[in-house]
């Protein structure tokens, strides 16, 4: 896949195909192996349980992450099955992408009625992480 806007959209799209047939109810780890398996079936690589290291500005090792997805070794996918997001479901998927120091992430949750998907850029320049809307 060329650029990461069509990535997004082939994982929005299999996300939201997967909602409707599962809906809402199941673990997050049932909605990771679905849209792993979706996603793969598609012809699109997919890294589960990516561990991520945090470094300090020296690169000391200071921690570890270990992010639901990576998909096509660039767009990190962060899954949720909750009621709502919080403000720490944002602060996570902000973490994992500075400390794995990528571009664009996603955070899906599919545990209210409604598919939320949010997508997340890191500018990788020290500025803060910013939200956008996933449209066409």
């Amino acid at each position: 896949m060329d650029d990461v806007r069509g990535l997004c959209d082939r994982v929005r799209e299999t996300a939201f195909a997967i909602h409707v047939f599962l809906g809402p109810g199941h673990l997050e780890k049932v909605y990771e192996n679905a849209l792993a398996h979706r996603l793969t079936k598609l012809g699109i690589e997919v890294e589960r349980q990516k561990p991520l290291s945090v470094s300090d500005e020296d690169g000391t090792v200071v921690g570890t992450y270990t992010a639901d997805l990576l998909v096509d070794g660039r767009l990190l996918v962060e899954l949720k099955a909750v009621a709502r997001l919080g403000t720490e479901h944002v602060a996570q998927i902000v973490g994992y992408l500075k400390a794995a120091r990528l571009r664009d992430g996603l955070l899906i949750n599919f545990g209210s009625a409604v598919l939320s998907i949010r997508k997340y850029q890191n500018n990788l320049s020290g500025a803060p992480v910013t939200e956008s809307a996933l449209t066409r």
